[in-house]
């Protein structure tokens, strides 16, 4: 059964919703409902749900700002009343895009994709993603695809691809979620992931040089290396 979250601000929305999930041949079971920005991020981080139905234009903001301040990002079907948005909200991999008034048999095809996405599916903490959002441009993100934190003040830049884009929280919240195991402090303002480390060399200053796989070139402490050699026997 899909746990879901419903995000509209608009009442009757939220009404016509729920009667269509409660005809649909896919079980869904709505744990929240929420009609704002600040809502939706409280009911998103209490009730842990697989997929939320969110409405792109609220009252505090978009659901875009929404996804750019959760900690973790479920599976996402925006809806709208508006086309115009539809390109952006593929562009971030959601779902599906569903315009209102909302079609029986478009909401069961997005809810079809949504299914598979559910834990009971055998999604693993490897498929765990954020959202990341630079001025227009946003993408949803696995963590294991991101190849360095580093900090900058309050923030983090967030390495992947060839993109680059700030991160709205700071190193240390982001390390408190992350897999020791395959992400490492190099030093106070960076965490490299071990599995885009290409080579890892002797520095001058006696600690260690990470080659990442787009040749970026990471300086680990004297510290950490001495703690990383022994914990990986280098």
């Amino acid at each position: 059964m899909l746990r879901v979250v419903l995000i509209d601000d608009e009442r009757l929305a939220r009404d016509e919703m729920r009667r269509l999930l409660g005809r649909s041949r896919i079980a869904c079971h709505i744990v929240a409902e929420a009609a704002s920005v600040a809502q939706g991020v409280q009911a998103i981080a209490s009730h842990a749900p697989d997929l939320v139905l969110l409405d792109i234009q609220l009252p505090d903001g978009s659901g875009f700002d929404l996804l750019a301040a959760l900690e973790r990002v479920p599976a996402v079907i925006f809806t709208s009343a508006y086309d115009h948005y539809a390109l952006r909200a593929f562009a971030v991999n959601a779902l599906d895009y569903l315009l209102k008034p909302i079609e029986p048999e478009r909401l069961e095809q997005a809810l079809q994709k949504a299914a598979p996405a559910t834990p009971a599916a055998g999604i693993t903490a490897s498929q765990d993603k954020v959202f990341l959002q630079d001025g227009e441009r946003c993408w949803f993100v696995a963590l294991e695809q991101i190849m360095l934190f580093e900090s900058e003040g309050n923030y983090t830049r967030v390495y992947f691809d060839q993109q680059r884009p700030l991160m709205l929280r700071s190193l240390s919240q982001l390390e408190a979620r992350l897999d020791p195991a395959q992400f490492i402090r190099t030093s106070r303002s960076q965490i490299v992931n071990l599995r885009c480390v290409a080579q890892i060399t002797a520095a001058p200053s006696g600690g260690l040089t990470l080659v990442l796989h787009n040749q970026m070139r990471v300086q680990m402490s004297r510290r950490r290396s001495s703690a990383f050699k022994q914990g990986h026997r280098l």
